[in-house]
């Protein structure tokens, strides 16, 4: 039988947190048995949202100033574009989405209106239009990128709901591809835009 998709054991996942710098200083209310007690027994890779997080953060880690540089991108040409230019991140807001690319078509303001996978949706795009420059790229011959798959840190707005909601809509963004995400920390049901005072 095959150990691919095999779920890590508590040793692993403790000696993960004991040795791995990423961890450093992070305080757990819960034991490593807990944490694989929960998993089921079968664990889905997925390579884009692993990789990019790993990238993301490798480059923020080694600049040393705790940043990267990325621009939205509402589209995957935007993001070709802006990788082409240089960056290392595509950065996705929830205003673009609310304003143009959302699932419903509608337009909106930043007030998570929109379907709460319309995000999800828009990283997959983003990523298939990357893995198509990069696959072009290598046909090609053309080594002037170097890296044309890019993490994307995507907006989770303020959740669409409660704990749940906020769970299945990171297990979409990991699916699409997503390597971060931020959360707005205000009430999903008054969501406004974050730059905007008078938050609950």
């Amino acid at each position: 039988m095959s150990n691919v998709g095999t779920p890590r054991t508590a040793q692993e996942i403790q000696q993960d947190w004991d040795t791995n710098p990423r961890w450093n200083g992070i305080t757990r209310d819960y034991t490593a048995e807990q944490v694989a007690e929960l998993q089921g027994s079968v664990v889905e890779e997925q390579t884009l949202a692993r990789r990019g997080a790993e990238i993301l953060w490798d480059a923020v880690s080694a600049e040393g100033d705790g940043y990267i540089n990325a621009l939205g991108a509402l589209t995957g040409n935007q993001a070709v574009q802006q990788v082409r230019a240089g960056l290392k991140a595509v950065y996705l807001s929830g205003w673009q989405v609310a304003g143009d690319a959302n699932l419903s078509g509608h337009t909106y303001p930043d007030q998570s209106l929109y379907p709460a996978n319309s995000v999800p949706s828009v990283v997959r795009r983003i990523n298939n239009a990357l893995l198509r420059a990069d696959e072009i790229a290598r046909t090609e011959g053309d080594d002037s990128v170097d890296n044309w798959v890019v993490p994307i840190v995507a907006d989770g707005e303020a959740g669409f709901g409660g704990a749940l909601n906020v769970y299945e809509l990171q297990k979409a963004m990991i699916g699409a591809g997503a390597a971060g995400t931020h959360w707005e920390d205000q009430l999903a049901s008054e969501k406004k835009c974050g730059h905007l005072g008078g938050k609950v």
